[in-house]
C-alpha cells in the first residue's frame, strides 16, 4: 500500500511507522516533535491507549514498511487563525485486508470531539482502503452505548448489518 499524507480541507492524516509510535510510548514532547504538531492534554484519546499503540507497534515491527498504512493514521489539524498545526484524533486499520475486508477504528482527542474530525478521518480512510486493489469493502464495530461513534459511522455512510463478533457490539458496513 502507498503511504503517503492523506490530505483534506482541515486535516492531514499520517500514516504511523514504527518512529511514531516509539515516540508516542517515549512522551508528548517526543511525539510533537516528530510529527511538528501541538499534541493536546488529552492524548491519547479514547481506546486508542498505550495497550493499542503497543499493539499496533508489534504490527508494525511484523509487518515491516510493507505495515505503513495498513495500522495507525494521525490525524492532524491543518493550522488557522484559531489553532496551531495540532494532533485531533487517530484512526485506521486493523492491519492488511483479508479476503478484501478492512475494518477501521478511530478515537478522538476531547478537545476535538463534535467538530466533524471524526466522520472526516473515517470517509478519508473508506476513501483511501477502497483505492487499494485489494480492498473491497470496509467494516467498523461499536457498541450499542457508543450513540457518537454511531453518529459518525452513519454519517460517514456506513449502516449496522448485525452482531459484532465481542459482547454488545454492533457490525457496521461502509455502503457509498
Amino acid at each position: 500500500m502507498p503511504h503517503p499524507t492523506l490530505r483534506s480541507d482541515r486535516l492531514a492524516l499520517v500514516p504511523a511507522s514504527v518512529a511514531h509510535v516509539q515516540a508516542e510510548l517515549v512522551g508528548a514532547s517526543a511525539f510533537g516533535t516528530l510529527l511538528g504538531a501541538a499534541i493536546p492534554a488529552s492524548w491519547p484519546p479514547g481506546e486508542y491507549d498505550e495497550s493499542a499503540q503497543r499493539f499496533f507497534l508489534e504490527c508494525l515491527l511484523a509487518a515491516g514498511e510493507d505495515g505503513i498504512g495498513w495500522y495507525g493514521w494521525y490525524a492532524i489539524r491543518n493550522p488557522d487563525a484559531e489553532a496551531l498545526r495540532t494532533v485531533v484524533g487517530a484512526g485506521g486499520y486493523f492491519g492488511p485486508p483479508t479476503d478484501g475486508l478492512v475494518e477501521i477504528g478511530y478515537s478522538m482527542c476531547d478537545e476535538w470531539r463534535g467538530q466533524g474530525y471524526a466522520t472526516e478521518i473515517v470517509r478519508m480512510l473508506v476513501m483511501h482502503a477502497l483505492k487499494q486493489p485489494t480492498v473491497t469493502q470496509v467494516v467498523a464495530h461499536t457498541t450499542a452505548a457508543n450513540r457518537a461513534s454511531i453518529r459518525v459511522l452513519e454519517r460517514a455512510g456506513f449502516v449496522m448489518i448485525g452482531s459484532g463478533v465481542a459482547p454488545d457490539s454492533w457490525r457496521y458496513e461502509c455502503r457509498e
